[in-house]
């Protein structure tokens, strides 16, 4: 079967439309239930005065900055949709299904992060009067239903864009596809990033302010960042993140279909993919609807008890679902070879491969949700003991979140290796089947992705809801407690959430890197030149791989490293702006002058948006100028070299920061000399320095990793097709390199010139680098 005609004979089957058709349904459902858990948040009481008051600040701040960001974005995404139809494709029609597809998954992204913001700033104030009237069980229900909301309408709205595209494309769906995953990973990167650097330039100005130099609580009102800090909560973990998985979904989901189509044909390649998240859908309500903690029972238990019995409901129907739409004989042949074979070839169990394939999935993700959870909870050894190392100071404090991260580093690289190395045995020697397994099991992973999303949701509302109680004045006793436990199980969640999408990121990552290979053996067949040179550029002992590899790995620390410095520019803005309203309005201290809120929501709005651009151009333009200036062998290498960067890079920062931010509340709870001692002051530090980790570049890097291997999974023919055959021109591929390497060192010197400490220091007063 060649690689083209696989693409061309691929259609569906009356069975096979009946089946998209109750998946498109299902996807329906899905938003229906979002719609419903929506009316039943909103339908809770919201509180006192105050708490409306702070709540509506809260939500007016959020809204304004993501309606300037997507103004912002806006100008990205037609330029975007310009050059994806000036890409080759098969036929016109799917070059501009390709360019509206894009425009339908970045408006899906954009659209689920501003939902997850919405609903979140409106629940927040409910949260926090349930526990003053109702209790916990209702205050713990309204924080989850409002992120079962944001999870329905990612698997609803991610299932209905791919199964709509399936329904009228039918073979050519995976390449209309991809410019529908582009579009999710470019803006998910992007709110991520953005919404990252505002939340932490907030966050690190109040504590560093609030908590160090004031030596006043964290959600005072006298503090000045404090509305900008849970603005960020919203914009960055809520927003940012529900686009972030959104975008695995929707990439997953085309990788899935692209793999599925060359491995599979019509045996099941162009309906499986889709029938799995649809699996996925169901047992998210499921779990949504069971998360309720029993008498004497931790919200956390509760959480994790929903997620487990959703996971194991999708393991055994994924199971059942296998053997009904797959093949139990497959004839395939080794190497690279494209799909199934004409006969003669090793005979291998295409149902039960992929069955196990998305067990594994399952598994991988309960267990990554424990081992993050090892190394990040309040209750276990890890973060107890970089708390510990607080009496001896924020040297220590650091030195031990560090040690933290970097090993919690190896131990999760190494076990989605072992999971990705395990799911390649059951191709029977074929790399496309079990690059197509690969996708399978990060289908499998996000079949509890609507449960995810809930469970990281839950965290800001939770935060929020302490933030509003303690500023507006109205909570205390009893229900104070219940609002900081409720944090505190937000705040584990979010750390575990963030480790489930960095193993989401990876797998989809893989199975992205396998959909390259499939795009260049196509592209080298309509050039005339099926293997000879180019294969060759594929191993790492050619140069070419191996100088691919080493740009890939640098890219990653490049784009963290900016990404951290953009917080550390902004952060520094925020100190000298609350430190001169305390020092110019001393009436703020007793409460007879209000703090100028707006001011310092406007700074974070203004240093986030103009920070984004750098990271973003960086990934978008890094394999343009690799793949045109060295080849697709490079470009190989480069996504290689990334994705095992990324995933250590990744996790280090979340981890590492997780463990930061919980060693603080171990202070705070009153262990090792509890608020407003020295240990108190260095847990601070550690957690100011951990925000940025775990909260912008940590995260930013699952859809770097995306946006990467989809420009080069949409580049490849165009690098072919200039390289190889009639139409190669050499030097029209290096003046695409020269020019996309030309704006990597713009932006970057740009980026550099702007002041490391303040950012835009015109707009402080001199006096207030003077305490």
């Amino acid at each position: 079967m060649s690689p083209v005609a696989a693409a061309s004979e691929v259609s569906l089957s009356g069975a096979d439309t009946s089946i998209v058709i109750v998946v498109l349904c299902i996807a329906l459902v899905a938003l229906v239930m979002g719609f419903m858990f929506r009316r039943e948040v909103l339908a809770a009481s919201p509180g006192t005065e105050s708490m409306q008051e702070i709540g509506g600040a809260v939500q007016e701040g959020a809204s304004a900055y993501l309606g300037r960001q997507f103004r912002t974005l806006a100008v990205f995404a037609a330029v975007a949709f310009v050059l994806l139809l000036a890409l080759p494709a098969d036929d016109m029609m799917v070059r501009v299904g390709r360019s509206v597809a894009f425009l339908f998954g970045a408006g899906f992204s954009a659209a689920i992060g501003w939902l997850g913001m919405n609903l979140a700033t409106a629940a927040n104030m409910r949260v926090a009067e349930a526990a003053r009237t109702t209790g916990r069980d209702d205050g713990m229900r309204i924080a989850f239903r409002t992120g079962g909301t944001v999870g329905m309408a990612t698997v609803g709205l991610g299932l209905l864009g791919a199964a709509v595209v399936v329904l009228v494309y039918q073979g050519d769906a995976a390449k209309v596809l991809e410019g529908f995953g582009f579009g999710a990973a470019l803006l998910a990167m992007f709110m991520r990033v953005g919404g990252g650097i505002f939340t932490k330039a907030a966050d690190v100005g109040a504590d560093l302010v609030g908590k160090v130099e004031a030596g006043i609580p964290e959600d005072d009102p006298r503090n000045a960042a404090t509305i900008a800090d849970n603005v960020g909560d919203n914009v960055g973990d809520c927003a940012g993140m529900a686009a972030d998985l959104f975008e695995s979904y929707a990439v997953t989901l085309v990788a899935a279909l692209i793999l599925g189509t060359a491995a599979l044909g019509s045996d099941g390649g162009l309906v499986f993919p889709l029938v799995i998240p649809a699996i996925g859908v169901l047992t998210a309500i499921v779990g949504v609807f069971i998360t309720k903690a029993r008498a004497g029972e931790s919200g956390l238990a509760a959480i994790n008890r929903s997620f487990y019995i959703s996971a194991g409901i999708a393991a055994v129907a994924s199971v059942v679902a296998a053997f009904v739409f797959l093949p139990t004989e497959l004839s395939v042949t080794g190497g690279f070879d494209l799909g199934a074979g004409d006969g003669g070839g090793e005979q291998v169990n295409a149902a039960m491969g992929a069955a196990a394939s998305v067990v594994i999935g399952i598994v991988l993700a309960a267990f990554i949700l424990w081992l993050t959870g090892y190394f990040t909870g309040t209750e276990t050894k890890p973060t107890n003991d970089v708390a510990r190392t607080s009496l001896t100071g924020p040297a220590t404090v650091i030195l031990s979140g560090i040690g933290v991260g970097l090993e919690s580093a190896v131990y999760t690289a190494v076990t989605i290796a072992a999971a990705i190395f395990a799911i390649f045995t059951l191709g029977g020697g074929s790399l496309i089947l079990s690059l197509f397994y690969v996708a399978l099991a990060g289908c499998g992973l996000l079949t509890t992705v609507g449960v995810i999303v809930a469970m990281d949701t839950f965290g800001p509302v939770s935060d929020n809801a302490q933030g509003i109680a303690e500023m507006s004045g109205d909570v205390d006793g009893e229900a104070a407690q219940i609002l900081t436990e409720l944090d505190a199980v937000g705040n584990t969640t979010k750390a575990i959430t963030k480790g489930i999408a960095i193993a989401t990121a990876v797998l989809a990552a893989t199975a992205l890197f396998g959909s390259y290979l499939d795009a260049i053996l196509q592209a080298l067949e309509t050039a005339g030149d099926a293997s000879g040179d180019v294969l060759q550029s594929f191993l790492v002992f050619d140069p070419r791989a191996l100088v691919g590899v080493l740009i890939g790995g640098a890219v990653v620390f490049l784009f963290s490293g900016l990404a951290i410095n953009a917080v550390t520019r902004a952060a520094g803005a925020i100190v000298f702006e609350v430190r001169r309203q305390f020092r110019e309005k001393p009436g703020i201290m007793d409460y007879s002058e209000k703090p100028e809120y707006a001011r310092v929501v406007d700074i974070c709005t203004r240093d986030s948006l103009r920070e984004l651009a750098t990271p973003g151009l960086l990934a978008i333009f890094a394999p343009i100028a690799v793949g045109f200036g060295l080849g697709v062998g490079a470009l190989a290498g480069y996504l290689a070299g990334a994705i095992g960067t990324g995933v250590l890079m990744a996790v280090f920062l979340a981890n590492a920061g997780g463990a930061w931010d919980n060693a603080k509340k171990i202070v705070e709870d009153g262990n090792f000399g509890g608020k407003g001692t020295p240990a108190h002051e260095a847990t601070v530090i550690g957690d100011t320095v951990g925000d940025p980790f775990k909260d912008t570049a940590g995260p930013a890097i699952n859809p770097l990793l995306k946006v990467m291997n989809l420009v080069a999974l949409l580049i490849a023919p165009a690098i072919i097709g200039l390289t190889y055959g009639d139409g190669a021109n050499d030097v029209v591929r290096w003046g695409i390199a020269a020019a996309a390497f030309a704006v990597i060192v713009t932006a970057v010197v740009v980026s550099k010139r702007r002041d490391i400490a303040i950012g835009e220091s015109d707009d402080v007063p001199a006096t207030a680098v003077e305490r």
